[in-house]
């Protein structure tokens, strides 16, 4: 009885609710270029569309269950009207070699884009797009991947001045790609009593240098995060409140908590289907040889630093240790950790983290030691073997000098918070940065992320 209400509701012009794509309500659906509905699956080729033509949805849940293949590319648009020029919009898409590699499915475009799918192309998967009030909420396969509070001065730019929770319908776009909808239903929900409560709970906007980034459609990720001081699923949350995607990377070495191949695979086996990339981090020096490069490869990049080293008399040197840190002459000790960092541009990794460090002795003259020719040799050692460069919140390193001839010269950056403990802020080094060196999308280094 209540699915033959729905039925008649939806032939009589009030809102639609219930099953969207069943044999009545099919018919609400505006489909332009390339669309079709039969036997109640909804398919978009590339630059088709599906807009709902009826209702008025402020509060609501909508479910639906898609596939995307490989290439797909598109979007769930909500409170949008008929011209798709207001509202939000939900990103459909798996495709790895998309240039804005930051948009994965799930993403809420320009307010918490996502740099991992946790869904499979050319796999059936659930999505949930809950509105209740100003939280949007979006979960995939029952896995919440976004929870944004929109606050009451939410923070646009002037071409995003419409992205406002306002009420209005629902449409389905393929930019690229063939996008199918297998089950689409709308459940209306009631409004919170109060809206001042909830947005309480919001971030500040004004000031929120993250938003900035996200409204820039810049990539938001931190790729330098441990499990230290903090679980997975603590990082998830973390993750979705301040709108900044993590790569999670566990140290691997001699005498380090990952020590051999095995541990590796348990390793990523736990990680399978967390909304995370995956980075290694290497540590020491022998850490090539001890992973083989087909363990390395299931990691969506590696990393290493040159803090570890063993020192002209064969002492093993650990430079953020005072103990093992043996200087006679500074300005040699200085010459010797410049070699120390090109000779490990050799080793099979893609990013050179906690770049520039210095032994706490030498630190306070940091500007010093590190001449313009010191500097050019390292940058020319990257660039020879297609190493990027992290800008390091933790120790504010490299200075501004050292990233402005990289940029000049052509190096992809990463930013890394490498954190001691569970509360590590939202980068504000490395967004200093790249304010002051004009560190734009495309200067960022793309994982090679798998799915």
């Amino acid at each position: 009885m209540i699915f033959l209400a729905l039925l008649l509701s939806a032939c009589n012009g009030s809102q639609p609710t219930g099953n969207l794509l069943g044999e009545k309500t099919a018919a609400l659906w505006n489909l332009q270029g390339e669309a079709s509905i039969n036997d109640n699956l909804l398919t978009l080729g590339e630059g088709a569309t599906a807009l709902l033509e009826k209702g008025n949805y402020d509060n609501f849940e909508l479910t639906l269950t898609a596939r995307l293949g490989d290439t797909s590319k598109g979007s769930l648009a909500f409170h949008t009207n008929k011209e798709m020029t207001k509202g939000y919009k939900v990103a459909l898409d798996n495709d790895l070699n998309d240039p804005e590699w930051w948009t994965k499915t799930g993403s809420l475009l320009g307010v918490r884009n996502l740099t991992k799918s946790v869904v499979k192309s050319n796999e059936w998967f659930d999505m949930t797009l809950r509105v209740e009030g100003k939280a949007i909420t979006v979960l995939l396969n029952g896995a919440p991947v976004v929870e944004y509070i929109e606050p009451a001065a939410p923070y646009r730019t002037e071409e995003n001045t419409t992205q406002l929770l306002s009420g209005g319908t629902f449409a389905l776009q393929s930019s690229e790609g063939v996008i199918e909808i297998s089950a689409i239903a709308v459940t209306p929900l009631e409004a919170p009593a109060d809206l001042s409560a909830q947005q309480a709970e919001a971030i500040d906007e004004s000031n929120d240098p993250i938003i900035r980034l996200q409204q820039e459609n810049f990539p938001v990720l931190d790729y330098h995060v441990h499990l230290k001081g903090l679980t997975a699923e603590q990082a998830a949350t973390q993750s979705r409140k301040y709108g900044i995607n993590y790569a999670l990377a566990p140290n691997c070495g001699i005498g380090f908590p990952i020590t051999n191949d095995e541990e590796v695979l348990e390793y990523l086996q736990e990680m399978e289907g967390q909304p995370f990339i995956q980075a290694m981090q290497g540590e020491g020096r022998e850490w090539p040889a001890t992973f083989s490069k087909e363990v390395r490869d299931r990691f969506d990049y590696v990393f290493t630093d040159a803090m570890t080293f063993t020192d002209t008399r064969g002492r093993r040197t650990r430079l953020w240790i005072p103990e093992e840190v043996f200087i006679e002459d500074e300005e040699q000790y200085m010459e010797l950790i410049v070699e120390k960092i090109v000779e490990v541009m050799q080793e099979p990794m893609d990013v050179y983290v906690n770049p520039t460090f210095l032994p706490d002795v030498m630190n306070d003259r940091y500007d010093t030691f590190w001449t313009e020719d010191r500097m050019d040799k390292v940058i020319t050692a990257m660039l020879e073997t297609g190493k990027a460069l992290e800008i390091n919140h933790r120790y504010r390193i490299p200075n501004k000098a050292f990233i402005q001839k990289a940029k000049d010269a052509g190096l992809k950056f990463t930013f890394g918070t490498n954190n001691a403990d569970g509360d590590f802020g939202k980068m504000e080094y490395c967004i200093e940065m790249k304010e002051a060196c004009g560190i734009t999308a495309s200067d960022m280094y793309k994982p090679k992320i798998k799915e």
